[in-house]
């Protein structure tokens, strides 16, 4: 027995003294190669829910992971139909050399957080879809949905990021009036908005908004995160700077616009925006000048709409370029309630992602307030140019590899980085 013992303990050292010949690290692909950009994301977000630190390498195959070796890690891709591959300790030390050369753009960014993610979005059904939540939903990464409730209550706080997408903050209930007053589903929303305003004290939805927005504004103060698209950005923005004010009609509060106020914007409430001019025509569908929509030109077609992504310092500014890594730097453009900004309007302290210089405009914006940041994405659905009321949802099965869809889920694991603000 004794000597069967000593084999054992023999075997065992024997066992350690070899070098270690199996691989450490899985690598998750992110250009052209990868089969499933968009699930990728859900599994770097599902190892970071064991516990485990992944590397972002920005700008390294079009802003890969890394990550130890498990193979319960590798059984999630296979599974998610995620490309990776299986690499050893020199090979990950390779490439973590390459990206720290200061001669290459690029750079290693630390996850290591869980974000705890939330979208602000109605309970009752309206005929549009998310294409935050689609995406979400289709990556496999959890959220919450709070509304104006859950907000005035206080649960801000307790989450890391917050998305908002088709939300008209202004009071004007999307500006939908003109041509849908009459459809049941407007009538409803109508109603549930005026029962939360009084239930909170308010006599009507625009100041119910605004203090929403308020909390909203507060959250990212205290260190939030806050990413937005389609009709979030602007209207949210129009109701800070209008506090105090009456900028709607009599069809939508009441009474009637108060005379003077449209003109008594204070810009100086704003993230991102300056000098527009709301819409006081409640025949328009548009809350003010900063959506380009109405005043592109003709020519514009789904065919020749594109926008740019910006380079960045991924050494020197690695916020901006967590937020553009794709594999591709053309984007397709898509339409929204508020498709882009014009660019007369973004306050000149805003950091520019994306635009179409061409055409004056920017599309995807960022900054910061407070100790937190905000993120603005024009256009309603990355994969759909002219989402309309009672359009079916994206089948995302149809666009796994979608680039302007990974923009979103850019700014999903940006909050889980260890990161600091740059400076403007």
């Amino acid at each position: 027995m004794k000597k069967f013992n000593k084999y054992i303990i023999l075997l065992i050292i024997m066992m350690l003294a070899v070098p270690r010949i199996f691989a450490a690290y899985i690598l998750i692909p992110m250009d052209e190669t990868q089969t499933n950009h968009l699930k990728a994301y859900g599994v770097a977000y599902w190892v970071l829910q064991r516990e485990v630190e992944i590397s972002w390498l920005l700008n390294y195959k079009g802003g890969s992971y890394l990550m130890p070796y498990h193979d319960m890690f590798e059984r999630e891709c296979k599974l998610r139909n995620v490309s990776y591959q299986v690499i050893a300790d020199v090979q990950a030390q390779g490439i973590l050399a390459e990206i720290a050369d200061p001669g290459v753009n690029m750079d290693e960014m630390k996850l290591q957080k869980v974000p705890r993610l939330a979208v602000y979005a109605p309970k009752n059904i309206l005929p549009w879809d998310d294409a935050v939540t689609l995406v979400l939903t289709y990556a496999e990464i959890p959220y919450d949905i709070i509304y104006d409730d859950e907000v005035l209550d206080g649960v801000l706080p307790t989450y890391d990021w917050l998305h908002m997408h088709h939300e008209d903050f202004t009071g004007q209930y999307g500006k939908f009036w003109a041509r849908y007053r009459n459809y049941p589903w407007y009538k409803e929303d109508v109603q549930k908005q005026e029962e939360t305003a009084r239930r909170h004290g308010f006599t009507k939805v625009s100041q119910l908004k605004l203090a929403v927005a308020k909390k909203i504004r507060d959250f990212v103060a205290g260190g939030g995160y806050l990413f937005a698209m389609c009709s979030a950005p602007d209207s949210f923005d129009i109701a800070l700077a209008a506090e105090g004010l009456d900028i709607c009609d009599v069809m939508f509060d009441g009474d009637a616009i108060r005379p003077g106020d449209p003109q008594r914007l204070n810009y100086d409430n704003c993230f991102a925006f300056t000098d527009f001019t709301v819409s006081t025509n409640p025949q328009e569908y548009e809350v003010s000048n900063i959506d380009v929509t109405l005043t592109r030109p003709k020519s514009v077609k789904e065919g020749n709409d594109f926008f740019l992504l910006f380079d960045f310092s991924a050494k020197w500014d690695p916020v901006p370029t967590m937020l553009t890594q794709d594999h591709e730097k053309l984007i397709k453009a898509f339409m929204g309630q508020t498709t882009a900004f014009d660019k007369r309007y973004v306050k000149p302290t805003v950091v520019v992602l994306g635009d179409n210089a061409a055409l004056e405009e920017d599309r995807y914006i960022h900054g910061d307030y407070g100790n937190g940041f905000w993120t603005f994405l024009g256009g309603h659905d990355p994969e759909d140019y002219q989402h309309l009321v009672g359009d079916p949802p994206t089948e995302l099965d149809m666009h796994p590899n979608s680039p302007g869809y990974r923009l979103i889920l850019n700014n999903v694991l940006f909050p889980a980085a260890k990161k600091k603000k740059q400076k403007t």
